[in-house]
């Protein structure tokens, strides 16, 4: 039994401002059991709350190697209820999470179970009316980690865009985030738009993807403020400030619960000269440089399944292991891994060596220019405030969870 409700009450008893979402829930009067209160449910191990919708549907699913539930694909799951899976849209990294990043992915056939695998990267972000034609639904489920410049949310965004121009439904199936337990960084600036940051969020914007989905739609964040038919199956059991460690890497480079913590403090690495571990055993874990003083600490990258060019590729870095002096959640970006970074390097060595991309991953060229004239990070975060507390307000409207 389920009931269908314009929108989801949390566990305040509000209820998010979402005009025409449609959100699948269950009776608030269903009783828990002691595990069940314990453990989160997904929204792919609801599916018995829409399956009913989808009979007769030619379905998309948008999905990688995290679009799990008990060892079981979401695909295999579909197919095994008798619907009618159309084809695959994978995203970055493809659809078995091994693609470098960054790189091409061509279109081909699920060898397991024939159904046509549509890239939706490079060239191809966004689905085709030609690749809509025989599709009636999309659902989306991919593991998201929280942060603005990993790219699954500019899939869904575009996703969510051709729904709109195409008259289909999609159905966004919520997971659990990581980092959903705190709201930090810069709010991207419009010329700063891109693939890896497309919405005025900051780098960390404490939200599932079924409510960050709310927000694009609500927000009118699609080209002419076009609207999707969007339903979200939200989690149960669930609270932001839950510790949710994930079952399945979400990318070849985040491995571990220590990597996704670790990963909105030093993905802006990737525009400089410092390696953050890729083509090493602990990628998004360490952080050095081959001109960095010489220290206890040591690692050299090499090219590894996940990283076939990693930056500082057969040198020897000297730099610091961050796994092993975090014990505790990060409730904000460490802005002094970059401090110390730049300051280590001195004229020694180029330090961000990609500027367009930095002030991109930033999401403003203000945090290049800040680290350039010597800002203490509690300097450059009391820049950030007002920025936040505006973001803050409108992620508001569209929570779903406590």
């Amino acid at each position: 039994m389920f009931l269908l409700v314009s929108c989801a009450q949390n566990a305040k008893g509000e209820y998010p401002i979402v005009t025409g979402t449609t959100i699948f829930n269950d009776s608030l009067n269903i009783e828990k059991s002691k595990q069940d209160v314990k453990k989160p449910l997904l929204g792919i191990d609801r599916l018995h709350l829409f399956v009913d919708s989808l009979k007769g549907k030619r379905i998309a699913v948008v999905g990688n190697q995290t679009s799990v539930v008990n060892g079981k694909h979401l695909v295999d799951t579909l197919l095994a209820l008798q619907l009618n899976v159309v084809k695959v849209f994978s995203p970055e990294h493809g659809f078995r999470g091994d693609v470098d990043a960054g790189e091409k992915i061509d279109h081909s056939v699920d060898v397991k179970t024939g159904i046509p695998l549509v890239s939706l990267y490079g060239n191809n972000k966004k689905p085709t009316v030609e690749q809509l034609e025989n599709v009636d639904v999309i659902i989306y489920d991919i593991q998201d980690v929280g942060v603005r410049f990993y790219t699954f949310i500019s899939t869904l965004h575009y996703v969510m865009e051709a729904c709109a121009e195409n008259n289909k439904k999609l159905v966004v199936l919520d997971r659990p985030n990581p980092n959903a337990h705190y709201v930090d960084g810069p709010i991207l600036e419009s010329e700063y738009k891109s693939f890896v940051g497309m919405h005025p969020v900051p780098i960390v914007y404490g939200m599932t993807i079924g409510e960050y989905s709310m927000m694009i739609n609500g927000e009118k964040w699609l080209t002419n403020g076009n609207h999707c038919d969007l339903w979200v199956i939200p989690c149960k059991n669930y609270k932001h400030k839950i510790k949710y460690s994930l079952p399945i890497p979400p990318s070849p480079n985040l491995r571990t619960d220590e990597a996704i913590a670790l990963y909105p403090s030093l993905c802006l690495f990737e525009a400089t000269t410092v390696s953050i571990g890729r083509g090493t055993e602990k990628p998004f874990e360490v952080y050095g440089h081959p001109r960095f003083p010489k220290s206890a600490f040591s690692f050299t990258p090499v090219p590894s399944s996940g990283s076939k060019t990693p930056p500082q590729m057969n040198k020897l870095c000297y730099g610091f292991e961050l796994s092993k002096s975090t014990s505790k959640r990060n409730y904000e970006i460490n802005l002094n891994y970059l401090i110390q970074a730049k300051d280590l390097l001195g004229d020694s060595a180029v330090f961000i060596d990609q500027n367009s991309f930095f002030n991109r991953l930033a999401g403003t060229a203000t945090l290049k220019e800040q680290l350039y004239k010597g800002w203490s990070a509690k300097e450059i975060r009391e820049t950030w405030k007002p920025g936040l507390d505006t973001f803050l307000a409108t992620r508001k409207k569209y929570l779903l969870y406590e």
